[in-house]
């Protein structure tokens, strides 16, 4: 007989642990985000990313693997159909927790767990930052070329303005002796 996990369990036996982790996964994948306690926000994110993975695949085998878990046959198309090819390219961290308010009644620490929406944007910041892309370096180059191609005019620029403010300078203070 093998031994039970040990700890705390969600509802007292293993077999109601098990239905409330579904039912949770369930309602996530159903409307997008849920508003449970800390502790079953925190039990249950494994078991979603794990059958989000599963979705990602969309064989037969993995989503025959998620029906026994996911019992709704509209949450599993939603499932392998839509929330799958959402995260085809993100590699882990499909949900979200996030802390709220503790509960009225009781007080209990609650927690709203939601699946990301963005999209991930690691790959355009390294673009950005250039670590990865070392065939963009000459192009950078170039940039930081044509730059000081262009500052003779800037000081050209600054040099009439530096004309035209004595001129102003004259300006205001014909203008205050005007005024006396």
């Amino acid at each position: 007989m093998p031994t039970p996990t040990k700890g705390a369990r969600l509802g007292g036996s293993s077999a109601h642990e098990r239905l409330i982790l579904a039912n949770l996964a369930t309602q996530l994948f159903e409307h997008g985000k849920i508003t449970t306690t800390e502790a079953k926000a925190r039990r249950v994110r494994p078991l979603a990313e794990k059958l989000i993975t599963k979705a990602k695949r969309g064989d037969l085998h993995n989503r025959r693997q998620i029906m026994r878990v996911v019992r709704d046959k509209t949450v599993v198309h939603k499932l392998v159909a839509e929330i799958g090819p959402h995260f085809a390219e993100r590699a882990g961290g499909y949900t979200r927790i996030t802390k709220t308010m503790p509960r009225k009644g009781d007080n209990a620490p609650m927690a709203v767990i939601e699946l990301v929406q963005e999209k991930t944007v690691t790959s355009e910041a390294e673009k950005a930052r250039g670590t990865k892309f070392a065939k963009d370096a000459p192009k950078a180059a170039e940039v930081v070329e044509t730059p000081a191609e262009e500052t003779p005019e800037v000081v050209e620029a600054s040099a009439e303005t530096t004309e035209e403010a004595p001129a102003a300078d004259e300006a205001a203070e014909t203008e205050e002796a005007k005024k006396d």
